[in-house]
């Protein structure tokens, strides 16, 4: 019977925070990276959605810091970006604050299990997107909510570039971490 733990070290408070704060800070400022691009092109605020650049930073620290690191970032980001630049809708906020504190937690719990990482990332993404479909559908039909069911599936469909990005740049940037540096 193999390990499925893999060792790596235990963050402290101070770092898992100094991580979250940073990933914080990429959710927050990568969308209006988008958004620049977007108006410049001439594509609006629909490259944010089909890339999804928020959600990156958010899997990434949870995979390089913890459950702590990732959840708390994952929530706070959304709920930032807001408060700073008024995106995303208000009427998306708590759906992207539920999805992506369950990406960065689940991301989180991965960091010791040994899976390949585009494995983590698949779990992660797979995890936040049942929350946000539970929770759409709960906002619906628990307490009547006009939003239209099909953002569930729309969401996917249009984010899958942003998804399979994920996919390419999360386990390269793991691994461009994670290979010890010849010579020092």
């Amino acid at each position: 019977m193999t390990n499925t733990i893999a060792a790596k070290p235990k963050l402290s408070f101070r770092r898992q925070t100094l991580y979250a704060l940073g990933a914080l800070v990429a959710a927050v400022a990568l969308p209006q990276l988008f958004h620049v691009l977007g108006a410049v092109s001439g594509l609006g605020t629909s490259l944010g959605e089909v890339f999804l650049p928020m959600h990156l930073p958010i899997i990434l620290v949870g995979l390089l810091a913890g459950p702590f690191a990732g959840a708390v970032s994952g929530f706070l980001a959304p709920l930032v970006s807001f408060a700073i630049t008024g995106m995303p809708d208000a009427a998306m906020l708590p759906f992207m604050m539920a999805e992506l504190c369950v990406y960065g937690l689940t991301a989180g719990l991965l960091r010791h299990v040994r899976l390949p990482s585009l494995v983590k990332v698949l779990i992660a993404q797979i995890a936040g997107r049942l929350v946000r479909a539970a929770a759409i559908l709960i906002a619906v039909y628990g307490f009547g909510s006009t939003m239209n069911v099909s953002t569930i599936w729309t969401s996917l469909s249009v984010g899958l570039f942003g998804l399979l990005l994920q996919w390419v740049l999360i386990p390269l940037i793991l691994y461009r971490l994670e290979v010890p540096k010849h010579g020092k």
